[in-house]
């Protein structure tokens, strides 16, 4: 079996306010193989892109890593000193942003924005940062690449500046490719485009991706391997068709449950109750019980531990194996539930 790639183990990240402490992730561990696609999913305020954001050294200055480990290719990343680290973003890394107006500069031509990246990391010299520029924006469907390099971000549409961005993230040839919520902001159409976009480069270049999204339909759709995160901690991880078929936790069957499937009329969408807590402190029982119709006494006092529950499937909830043992469809939980919340 091959090396991960990325492997995190037991990451926790803070904020400092003037209010108190921030407890963003709160302990969460994970993997990515050579050639994989990982999607994360959760709700706003999870933890999921902060997640990434703190193993990329990219958080706000009130934000540190408290704990854990971050090994990618053996280094770990979260005690390379700050040039070393840089020489890795770009490079080995490529990061996708989901809003690209922002995240462009908008007073630079997107040709040199491009250009920029291999220069500053040496990958080649200007002629053939030049050429491979050109390449990268027929690659990932510009047009006209010898007239479009002189334009700026404000004359490309949505979806335009997200392909620059993906010919950024790419331009360095690096082995893994974190996309966060990279189709938030553009039409259906648009969003499919793009993703296919993502998969043949990926499978053109084997490359490993981390897809961030609160979408549940678009992971399911594009990623072999999904983990949900919830107030800062992994919920439950499996691959896609198990996670597909036996989905153990409440939360996200409740993720199931807020999606449009086509062609199904009879699919009532239900809402998850209540709100996410706050994260003042560190979650000391189930941060879901408050809004989960299954929990109990032990839910509200102990925090459950991510375990196995067969094969490559984990699940941090105290009554999986409940829910599973009785047979915990996303139809029959909508009927009014299987398992007493006792």
């Amino acid at each position: 079996m091959a090396e991960d790639l990325l492997s995190v183990q037991d990451l926790h990240t803070e904020f400092e306010r003037g209010d108190g402490t921030v407890y963003a992730v709160n302990g969460i561990s994970f993997s990515v193989a050579p050639g994989e696609t990982l999607g994360i999913v959760g709700e706003s305020g999870s933890g999921k892109s902060v997640s990434v954001l703190s193993i990329m050294g990219l958080l706000r200055g009130n934000g540190q890593v408290t704990e854990g480990t971050a090994k990618f290719m053996g280094k770990d990343l979260l005690r390379l000193r700050r040039r070393q680290l840089e020489d890795m973003r770009g490079r080995d890394i490529g990061m996708i942003f989901q809003d690209p107006m922002t995240s462009l500069n908008p007073t630079m031509r997107i040709g040199d924005q491009i250009t920029e990246v291999m220069l500053s990391h040496q990958y080649t010299n200007r002629k053939g940062a030049f050429n491979r520029t050109l390449q990268l924006l027929e690659e990932v469907g510009i047009p006209e690449g010898k007239a479009r390099f002189r334009s700026y971000p404000h004359e490309f549409s949505g979806g335009m500046r997200q392909r620059v961005m993906i010919a950024m993230a790419i331009a360095c040839e690096p082995q893994l490719l974190i996309a966060d919520e990279p189709t938030t902001a553009l039409d259906v159409t648009v969003q499919t485009q793009i993703l296919a976009l993502l998969r043949e480069l990926q499978q053109k270049r084997r490359m490993s991706i981390i897809l961030i999204t609160h979408d549940f339909g678009v992971a399911t759709n594009f990623c072999d391997r999904i983990i949900v995160m919830y107030a800062g901690k992994v919920m439950e991880s499996a691959p896609l068709d198990g996670f597909l078929r036996r989905s153990a936790h409440p939360y996200t069957i409740g993720l199931k449950r807020s999606v449009i499937e086509v062609g199904t009329q009879s699919h009532q969408l239900k809402a998850i109750p209540g709100m996410a807590m706050a994260l003042t402190e560190p979650p000391r029982a189930c941060p879901f019980a408050g809004r989960c119709d299954l929990a109990a006494r032990r839910c509200r006092e102990e925090l459950p531990e991510l375990r196995a529950i067969g094969g490559d499937h984990y699940v941090a909830c105290h009554r999986a194996e409940e829910v599973l043992a009785a047979g915990a469809t996303l139809d029959n939980l909508m009927a009014g539930g299987v398992v007493s919340a006792g």
